[in-house]
This record gives structure tokens, sequence and C-alpha cells, in this order.
């Protein structure tokens, strides 16, 4: 059974958020294309079931297998001192088990990525996804370094941007849905939503039963990798107040 770095809002657990965008830059480019990759991978790979040359049936699931193993990150061959396998905390980033799996990612991706983007710059936007990504998934699998299950998504990675967004953005607010609110949009700060969230993911990986499929410890380990990292980075001079950036609801009537 493969690990996933799931979509973050955590199987439903996590308030979902339309989150905030910036207009007043130019387009994030980066996030946009690491959008489109994503989508091109999903849809031209096996999971997909899009692609005829997979095969159906027991082929089919054999090729999901090979392809989770080949471009996840498998624990055992992480640790186990393969030198291929030191790339694939990267390469599981374009790597997700399901629909749902992906386009949770990459509505997180889109929603808070792109004004952390235009708030860092591509390049530095890059060194965040990437070493926030790489040490998240690095991260759950030393907690069981013998598993040869895989950990694909990029889950991992955009925990990484949403720490760097509630430090660079904690006024913004964010539109966000609750279950035990009927559904009831909401707008809060981020300084409220985001650190919610994390609770919401600390708790659920106290209580998820062995071989849940939800990677919560690499959402923790990339959410305060994210904060760090623009703490470090920016520190008190990072933060963006709200009226300097009107949030995608607010230019709204």
């Amino acid at each position: 059974m493969r690990r996933k770095a799931r979509g973050l809002s955590g199987g439903g657990r996590a308030p979902a958020e339309r989150a905030p965008g910036s207009t007043d830059r130019g387009p994030a480019v980066v996030t946009h294309t690491l959008t489109g990759l994503c989508c091109l991978f999903f849809v031209l790979g096996p999971v997909s079931g899009l692609n005829p040359a997979h095969g159906g049936g027991d082929r089919l699931i054999a090729a999901q297998n090979d392809h989770f193993r080949r471009w996840g990150l498998v624990p055992a061959d992480l640790f186990g001192g393969s030198p291929e396998a030191l790339l694939t905390p990267l390469t599981a980033f374009f790597v997700h088990g399901g629909w749902l799996h992906l386009l949770g990612n990459l509505l997180f991706l889109h929603v808070f990525g792109r004004m952390v983007e235009t708030r860092l710059g591509p390049a530095r936007y890059v060194l965040l996804l990437a070493g926030t990504g790489y040490l998240a998934l690095t991260a759950f699998a030393a907690a069981d370094p013998v598993s040869d299950q895989p950990l694909v998504g990029a889950s991992g990675a955009v925990s990484g941007v949403l720490g760097a967004f509630l430090l660079l953005f904690p006024r913004a607010r964010v539109t966000s849905l609750f279950p035990f609110l009927f559904f009831l949009p909401l707008r809060f700060p981020a300084w409220v939503v985001l650190p919610f969230w994390f609770a919401l993911q600390w708790l659920a990986s106290q209580s998820a039963p062995e071989g849940s499929g939800v990677a919560y410890l690499a959402h923790l380990t990339g959410f305060l990798a994210g904060f760090l990292w623009a703490w470090v980075r920016y520190g008190g001079a990072a933060r963006v107040s709200s009226a300097d950036r009107a949030t995608e609801g607010d230019s709204q009537p």
C-alpha cells in the first residue's frame, strides 16, 4: 500500500481554502508551470486511466505500482544507499495517487503559491518548494526507514508554501468552508486559518491508524520548514499588511 502526501485538506478535515491572490504583479510563472507539469504527468501516466498505452485490468494495476515505485519516494531505497533514490523526494512532487489527490494539492498550490511566488521571486520560490518538499518527505521516510511503501504527492512542498505564507501575509483574509458549520463560507485572516489547519494535521497524525495512507508528518514538517525559512530569510520585515494586498475575495463585488 502506498503512502500519499495527500491533498492538504487531510481527507476533508481541514478548512477548504479559496485563498488570496496577488493582482498587482506579473503572472506566477513557476506556480502555473508546476501546475501544468503535474497535470500532464498525471494524465499521461497510468494512474489517471486516460492513457490506453498502459492497458487495463491487471496490466494497468502493475503499471501504476511500477509508476509509484519509480518516481515516488521509497524509504527503504532512500536509506538503503541507492543513488537514484536521492532524487525521489523531488520527483515525488509530480506523482499523485488519484484525481482528488492531484486537485487538492494543486488547489492549495494555486491559491497560496501565487502570492508567495510574487513576494519571493521565481528563484527563491523554487528553492522554497524544493527545500521544504525534500525535507518534508525525507522526515516522513526517516520515521519508518525500512518501509517499502512509496510516498507520492506535492503536499510536503505545498505545506512549506503555507508556512511561508503565514509569515509573509499573516493578515491576508482567507475564505474557508467548515463542514461543522454547514460549509458556510467564512473569511478569517491567515494567522487564524493556517495555525488551525496545522493543529488539525497534528491531531490527525495522532489519531490516524497505522497505514492510513496520509503522510501527516510530511505536512507538519513542510509547514514548519517553510515558516522557519521565511523567518530566517526575512524576519519581521517580511510581513505584508492586509492594506497592502487585496485578497481575491476582497477584490470581487
